[in-house]
């Protein structure tokens, strides 16, 4: 008999809140208005361009090249798998997660990350 009471009071309560939020959302969603016509034009790209040189992949978006890992190996450094929160010190994971960044054991712990259970 609880449960139905608290399931018919969340009922209730969303029935009441879900019109009122949608109504905020809608104005929110409306683009502004321009008194001019040209301000709401996109803007057009300049003529010239140059190009600059592609940034190195950084480890922290992507699994690590073979020559990032063989030196954080060498340095003596983890590798933290940053969706799961678990760090490797070597392994099969090691440096090959799609999301993670190498950084000092000390570090790992500091910042919240556990030690992998099976290497």
């Amino acid at each position: 008999m609880r449960l139905s009471v608290k399931v018919i009071a969340a009922t209730a309560i969303a029935v009441l809140l879900v019109p009122a939020f949608n109504l905020f959302a809608s104005e929110a969603a409306k683009p502004a208005t321009s008194a001019t016509p040209a301000a709401a034009a996109p803007a057009a790209k300049p003529a010239t361009t140059t190009k600059t040189a592609a940034a190195p992949k950084a480890s922290t978006a992507s699994a690590a090249s073979t020559q990032e890992i063989t030196d954080a190996k060498a340095s003596g450094k983890v590798w933290v798998n940053t969706s799961s929160g678990v760090y490797h010190k070597s392994g099969r994971y090691y440096g090959k997660t799609k999301a993670g960044k190498f950084m000092t054991e000390d570090e790992a712990k500091t910042a919240g990350y556990k030690a992998a259970t099976k290497e």
